[in-house]
């Protein structure tokens, strides 16, 4: 099986003491989670409607900010550790970061300049 003979024999030791209930694997301990279930998605809702629609400038999160609305929605302060699990752990979403790029940035006169100027600059070598 794979497994080490102390093992088995803790196992065993188990079972006649309490059965084969007392094999059974047992819940998770440790902290409960902070949010619940509907707060979570209470948050879930809230993020969607994008970061513009709470009053931040642009339209970009950051823990800081997921931070503030959860506590805004929920009255639960959150880490930005917990944000960061809650973010990724509970909601499933992933760290994107937006291109940067300049907000004039004109991509037909850029096309228009790799097809026409840069042959002949290339040529002028």
């Amino acid at each position: 099986m794979g497994v080490c003979a102390e093992s088995v024999r803790r196992w065993r030791r188990v079972w006649e003491e309490g059965g084969a209930s007392a094999l059974r694997r047992r819940a998770a301990t440790g902290r409960p989670p902070k949010l619940d279930d509907a707060q979570v998605e209470t948050v879930r809702a809230a993020l969607e409607q994008g970061a513009q629609a709470h009053g931040f400038e642009a339209d970009l999160w950051t823990l800081e900010r997921v931070g503030a609305v959860v506590e805004r929605v929920t009255g639960v302060v959150l880490s930005r550790a917990s944000v960061w699990r809650l973010l990724t752990g509970r909601l499933g979403w992933s760290l994107q970061r937006p291109e940067r790029r300049a907000v004039e940035r004109d991509e037909s006169e850029i096309a228009r300049w790799v097809a026409h100027e840069w042959p002949r600059i290339k040529k002028g070598r």
